[in-house]
């Protein structure tokens, strides 16, 4: 195996980044951790620009290609790491429902759940992404009740990015702290690398000052 790191994380505590921290763990992957301090602003310098124009973490840097937005790194990751297990292959018939709830992730959670922080009306069923609050939240609980993970027995990358993700929202209170939604959480976020990565973003938090 090379001596070098695989990949580089760019990452700042408590944020995003953190749940792809974990997924590196998850994998027993070799990476190398560059921290950005965003109190400092050091994602809005030059030299972090020209890696994301959108100054937002995580970032992803392989063999000279950058991979940004959370759901692409994730399925990037896993597929990289196939040998790990986390990612149904293709041909795998849980191929499809894997990407299928990544996919939900972005593009309709996510935007739901920003309508309703920001106390904005959906748009109408025709053109929303997500069609309303409620539908979104029942869709994604049907599937999570019926667990213990996402694509039932098996535990996959689309876990690690929904655990952290409802782990943050339903601590912010943008999601409600249904039975089912805090079941998964605690399933997830009690895993040996969620536990780490707990502690590591606390060292660096208090490192950061």
């Amino acid at each position: 195996m090379n001596s070098s790191p695989a990949v580089t994380l760019y990452h700042a505590p408590y944020t995003r980044s953190s749940g792809t921290l974990m997924l590196l763990e998850e994998l027993d992957a070799e990476y190398q951790l560059k921290v950005l301090n965003l109190k400092a602003g050091e994602q809005q310098q030059p030299d972090y620009l020209a890696i994301n124009p959108m100054g937002k973490v995580p970032a992803l840097v392989h063999d000279g290609a950058v991979i940004t937005e959370q759901v692409a790194i994730y399925i990037y990751l896993a597929d990289l790491y196939g040998d790990r297990g986390l990612a149904p292959p293709l041909g795998d018939p849980l191929r499809g429902p894997y990407l299928r709830w990544l996919a939900f992730y972005g593009s309709c959670f996510e935007p739901a759940v920003v309508d309703r922080r920001m106390q904005r009306e959906p748009a109408a069923r025709s053109t929303s992404p997500y069609a309303d609050f409620e539908t979104m939240l029942q869709t994604l609980t049907g599937q999570l009740g019926a667990g213990p993970y996402l694509l039932g027995e098996r535990f996959t990358a689309a876990d690690v990015l929904w655990g952290t993700a409802l782990g943050w929202t339903t601590q912010f209170k943008l999601v409600p702290e249904l039975p089912e939604i805090m079941a998964y959480v605690e399933r997830i976020n009690s895993r040996p690398a969620a536990l780490w990565v707990r502690a590591r973003d606390a060292q660096l938090a208090a490192a950061q000052g």
